[in-house]
């Protein structure tokens, strides 16, 4: 009897890299699972081993998407608000093809394709967790934390997405930009 074929972690994590990448590249409906399988240097039958199938290895990916994006905010809790924001944008330009397939509606017209909604709820719970605590301190407006999250959310989102769809001219000083839009965000919740 032949041994199962097992498939690891590492085969895993490069078969969810590289669909981020090809579906950013060619968007969903274009990208099979034997191109990620060839990408990824393994067999369409890890993809079904691993995944089950490809709705369900595009909802791992933006899931994984999700938790790396959450990691990096949770080791930016520590500086406020600010310091999430920052690591907003660092996140994002790290990881354009995951930010865009998360956040830039590619999966919208695929079916049975979405987010996991405790994964990516817990990914923004440090943003929200932030926001709670500056009310407490004082230096935020007691408004609902909800609204002031997603407000702030929007704000480094629209510039992060603005960013890397290259809307800008050469020499465009996106860092800067983002700092005084950072201020001007803190200044508009300042208590």
């Amino acid at each position: 009897m032949a041994r199962p074929i097992v498939h690891d972690q590492l085969v895993r994590q490069r078969l969810l890299q590289v669909t981020a990448e090809l579906v950013d590249r060619h968007g969903p409906a274009r990208v099979t699972l034997r191109d990620v399988a060839a990408a990824a240097q393994t067999s369409t039958t890890a993809v079904y081993s691993l995944f089950g199938g490809k709705a369900q290895l595009l909802t791992a990916a933006v899931d994984d998407g999700f938790r790396s994006f959450g990691d990096s905010q949770r080791l930016a809790e520590n500086g406020g608000l600010r310091g999430l924001g920052l690591a907003y944008r660092s996140w994002a330009l790290e990881h354009p093809a995951l930010y865009r397939l998360m956040f830039g509606g590619a999966l919208a017209s695929y079916v049975d394709c979405s987010p996991t909604p405790a994964v990516a709820s817990e990914a923004m719970l440090p943003l929200m967790e932030a926001v709670t605590a500056a009310q407490q301190a004082g230096t935020v407006r007691d408004a609902e934390t909800a609204t002031i999250a997603m407000s702030i959310w929007g704000q480094v989102h629209g510039l992060v997405s603005l960013e890397l769809a290259n809307m800008d001219e050469p020499g465009t000083d996106w860092e800067g930009i983002y700092a005084a839009a950072l201020d001007a965000v803190g200044r508009g919740w300042a208590a």
